[in-house]
């Protein structure tokens, strides 16, 4: 790899394939290097950004989070594209992004890109190819999340209706390939590999993934089987992570993959936000077993493709962080409440047909009432 340049991970995989976790989790772990995070995701109501916010960016001091194309961001070493698949809009939202990272590149040791779901590698990688940012810029791996259970069932996704979701809430989304060709896709570009849920796989299993992915990855490509919140440890020490110094975009145009075919002749959807909503709701400080048990049921009887937020719990003085894929809840800590940080609860609920004022009143149940 060539001396002076910034080296760049780029980590894709499904939706609910666990990116969000891992970055968070290199972050916390990556003390002194000053990270920049590219976050894609669809909307204006963004929560994966949040949750990398509440990790400290060596960079922040430094103002290193200039705005990106959707203004937000700012002064945080978070740069946020929310106007579509990255891999569809790489001129319009990429390369500004990437053009100011260039002109602070005094103050980056490193940058992470965590793509949407349906985001495939090539386009993305290949733009590390523009003379502008080649020069100074470098793509130390492209790391693929899979979710082991969904590839040994042939579903591919942990909820395929959830993807099939992201897909139509994307307007700028030009490919439309099936999750096999999706998965293969982001396998082809790969220099490494991560299999999640390993602890819910059977040996017999494990073999089908491993079969799966050998076909799509060469062996030269590490594959790592990780279970819940394994992601760095022992067995993935952060050096495994970074540092692998690929250099993928010079690799990259000789990756073939179903892409080369969308892309040349997919057709844009009129359908694109058909049937997909959502909502923020704010509420106070709250009951927080009955918040995860309303939560609990809601995701059960509503059409809720994800539900992410916070929220406020009395006598706590920690943040609880509250993510939802499909039926699955996951609920953590995650930081202090910063002094003068009003104490509320907000979650982002994404789906199809929400009734948003039943959601909001199902949820205030949880809500203590304040003393005045």
């Amino acid at each position: 790899m060539q001396l002076n340049k910034i080296p760049a991970t780029i980590v894709t995989g499904f939706l609910g394939s666990g990116k969000t976790t891992l970055l968070s989790n290199i972050l916390k772990q990556a003390a002194g290097k000053r990270i920049a995070v590219i976050v894609n995701e669809f909307g204006e109501l963004d929560i994966d950004a949040d949750l990398l916010r509440s990790c400290p960016l060596d960079c922040e001091e430094e103002g290193a989070g200039a705005t990106g194309p959707n203004e937000s961001g700012a002064g945080n070493g978070i740069y946020e594209l929310a106007n579509g698949c990255i891999c569809c809009t790489v001129e319009e939202e990429f390369l500004p992004v990437m053009q100011q990272l260039v002109a602070r590149r005094e103050d980056i040791d490193h940058i992470l890109i965590e793509t949407s779901g349906l985001a495939l590698p090539k386009p993305l990688v290949q733009a590390f190819n523009w003379p502008d940012i080649k020069q100074h810029c470098t793509v130390d791996a492209v790391i693929t999340l899979i979710d082991g259970p969904a590839v040994a069932a042939g579903r591919f996704a942990n909820d395929e209706e959830k993807v099939q979701a992201q897909r139509l809430a994307d307007e700028n989304l030009d490919h439309d390939p099936t999750l096999q060709e999706l998965l293969d896709d982001q396998l082809s570009a790969a220099d490494m590999v991560l299999v999640g849920k390993n602890d819910l796989l059977s040996e017999n299993e494990r073999e089908l993934v491993r079969g799966i992915v050998s076909r799509k990855v060469p062996a030269s490509v590490k594959t790592v089987y990780i279970s819940h919140g394994d992601f760095i440890n022992d067995q993935l020490p952060l050096e495994m992570l970074l540092g692998i110094e690929a250099e993928s975009e010079s690799r990259i145009n000789d990756v073939h993959n179903h892409h080369d075919h969308h892309h040349e002749h997919g057709e844009h959807h009129e359908h694109a936000h058909d049937h997909f909503d959502s909502c923020v709701i704010t509420l106070g400080e709250v009951d927080a077993d009955k918040l995860r048990s309303q939560l609990q049921n809601l995701l059960k009887e509503h059409a809720i493709y994800r539900a992410k937020g916070f929220a406020a719990v009395p006598g706590k003085p920690m943040r609880q962080v509250m993510q939802a894929v499909g039926e699955r809840l996951d609920v953590h800590f995650d930081r202090l409440w910063r002094e003068g940080e009003p104490r509320h609860t907000r979650l982002v609920v994404i789906g199809k047909e929400l009734d948003t004022a039943g959601l909001t009143d199902a949820l205030k149940r949880a809500e203590l009432e304040t003393v005045s």
